[in-house]
């Protein structure tokens, strides 16, 4: 058969994985539980056995396979060590090496986020481009940095970490970094919120939010239908991650940010509040990046992982 490659995006509760051909159409994907207990000593074991399996079942020989990419939450150095990663409780672990030893295959490593960015650009919404910026707003703010089609991992592997740029010196509450006044704090799904109900208990506007639980979801569609205190807050959550874009643009200059996790759910009405604040800030020289939304969803690891083996 023509040849395969593997993609493994370990999460916290879940390790997706799947396989694809060269052209990165995907043929099976599947997910194993994520096992933290010791450190997380039974992770890759697992990984391994899990491929074996699916090399057995599939009846696909290992000559067969370009290699197993894999996408780790934590930092990842060149040669595939890891660090540290608190979600899994590894410390120090190399993982070309582990699982590369329990395979017999190549391993390639990286961080999660910056493979679910390779992963958009190869065959997601930054698809066409080579100087790509993803941007995940979910529970926090990741990033993901593609330049010249080449992930830009940093000394340490923590390059990407969009969401711990400095923005608001006057904020009292920590960021789970232990900052204060990140990025992280007003453009994620909690920082909407927070955003919100702040805005709430400043203003005796009436407003829907007033009715139930506030929550993204709840923040954007109250936007969606026009409601004055909700719009106020999409001003703010816009200025905030605008001015905080504008920042990575003026740095690294990509054709297009890739816009991604829960809160893109809401779609281009994110896009269309960040867009004029991100205008105003941005460098001249930076201006004209385009802006989209993340298609992948969360396939974007797997995809991007196997990418890795096949070269950014």
């Amino acid at each position: 058969m023509s040849k395969v490659v593997f993609g493994v995006d370990v999460g916290g509760t879940t390790v997706k994985m799947g396989y694809f051909d060269l052209d990165g159409n995907v043929l099976d994907k599947w997910e194993i539980p994520t096992r933290t207990e010791d450190n997380g000593a039974g992770i890759i074991p697992d990984i391994a056995g899990s491929i074996l399996d699916k090399l057995a079942q599939s009846g696909i020989d290992k000559s067969d396979v370009a290699g197993i990419g894999i996408g780790i939450p934590g930092p990842v150095k060149s040669d595939g060590t890891v660090p540290v990663a608190v979600n899994l409780g590894w410390k120090d672990i190399n993982v070309n090496i582990e699982l590369s030893k329990l395979t017999g295959l190549e391993v390639k490593a990286a961080n999660d986020a910056n493979v679910a960015a390779l992963g958009e650009m190869w065959r997601g919404g930054g698809q066409g481009y080579s100087d790509v910026v993803a941007v995940t707003l979910g529970t926090g703010v990741g990033g993901g940095i593609i330049i010249g089609g080449r992930i830009v991992s940093g000394s340490t592997g923590a390059g990407g970490e969009i969401g711990h740029i400095h923005l608001e010196d006057n904020e009292t509450e920590a960021c789970g970094c232990k900052g204060h006044g990140c990025l992280e704090q007003y453009a994620s799904a909690t920082g909407i919120v927070r955003i919100a109900r702040k805005k709430l208990a400043d203003s005796d506007k009436a407003s829907v939010l007033r009715e139930g639980e506030v929550s993204a979801k709840t923040v954007w569609d109250a936007v969606k239908e026009g409601d004055d205190l909700a719009v106020e807050v999409a001003h703010i959550y816009g200025e905030y991650l605008g001015k905080g874009l504008a920042a990575v643009a003026d740095v690294v200059n990509p054709e297009v940010f890739v816009i991604g996790g829960g809160v893109s759910k809401a779609g281009k009405v994110v896009i269309d509040y960040m867009e004029p604040y991100f205008e105003k800030y941005v460098f001249p020289g930076a201006k004209g990046a385009k802006f989209a939304l993340a298609k992948l969803g969360n396939d974007a690891g797997i995809y991007g992982a196997a990418k890795l083996v096949l070269g950014e």
